[in-house]
């Protein structure tokens, strides 16, 4: 190396440790499959601040917690039948649910769009389509969790209570059955979403509004439709379509045939919840795909 020239001064190469890797590269699987991890633990605000743990972890403790004071009511008191089933619960708590998917959707999919992050998980080798999918995976083992924790509780507190084991097997597994075709549902819906502005605000106020004010409708049409007496009709029957909350709850009654005290829909009409269940989660997932094309192509 030549001498430094008059007013220069002589370059240093320092060695910082960097050496060239030459180990195994597992590519999109195991990267996909990482994502979806990490982002179902940033679900529950693992990994993230002690500010990030507290509203999933009080929503789960709220969906926990009524299920643990019926266990205890229906072990001290000794009814001859459980007084909630698994495959009802997550109905009778919706308000938790929708509340959960408005504070986590918007940090799973907004986030990396607001501060541009999903550049980095867009570049090669992932695509945006493993993208989208692990975040909505993610966010359906989030809701799983949130749903399946109280149903495993129902479960163990009526096999404590004695209730026949076989009956009790089978609505819990009915419940899970059910809180599955749930949560892919709302995942889909939120996820799309969430992921269609950066805003998180935006974002919340549009999941509660779709969740609770679809909700609402269904329910007063349905109530009409009682006054009238004409609550079995084909038009009170369709009005399910118009929640995904009652969307899911019809479909539910179809596909396991399990029939409680509710109405049981008819071939016909299973088909076309079926139908517009499917149709519903495609559209979503596509429009989370397409969302994420612009913003790789942009």
């Amino acid at each position: 190396m030549s001498e430094p020239g008059p007013g220069q001064t002589s370059g240093v190469i320092h060695d910082i440790g960097y050496r060239h890797y030459d180990g195994p590269r597992l590519g999109r699987t195991a990267i996909s499959r990482a994502l979806m991890v990490s982002s179902l633990r940033h679900a529950y605000g693992l990994g993230r601040s002690g500010k990030s743990k507290v509203m999933p972890i009080l929503l789960l403790a709220l969906m926990v917690v009524p299920a643990a004071i019926v266990v205890g009511i229906e072990n001290g008191l000794q009814f001859d039948k459980p007084p909630i089933v698994p495959v009802d619960y997550a109905f009778l708590l919706q308000p938790v649910i929708a509340l959960y998917l408005a504070s986590q959707a918007p940090q799973l999919f907004s986030r990396d769009l607001r501060y541009r992050s999903i550049v980095h998980y867009l570049a090669r080798p992932p695509r945006r389509t493993d993208y989208a999918l692990a975040k909505l995976a993610a966010l359906v083992g989030a809701l799983m969790i949130l749903i399946g924790l109280p149903l495993l509780v129902l479960y163990a507190g009526a096999l404590l209570a004695k209730y026949n084991f076989l009956d009790m097997t089978n609505q819990f597994l009915y419940g899970l059955a059910g809180a599955l075709l749930l949560s892919i549902l709302l995942a889909a819906i939120a996820g799309l979403i969430a992921a269609a502005t950066p805003r998180r605000g935006f974002a919340v106020a549009a999941i509660i509004a779709v969740l609770l004010v679809s909700f609402t409708a269904v329910v007063t049409t349905r109530g009409i439709a009682d006054n009238a007496g004409d609550m079995s009709s084909t038009a009170a029957r369709y009005a399910s379509l118009g929640s995904p909350f009652t969307l899911t709850q019809a479909l539910q009654t179809f596909l396991l045939r399990d029939h409680k005290g509710g109405w049981m829909p008819t071939t016909g009409q299973g088909l076309v919840f079926t139908a517009v269940y499917v149709a519903l989660v495609a559209v979503c997932v596509w429009g989370v795909n397409a969302r994420y094309a612009k913003v790789a192509n942009g």
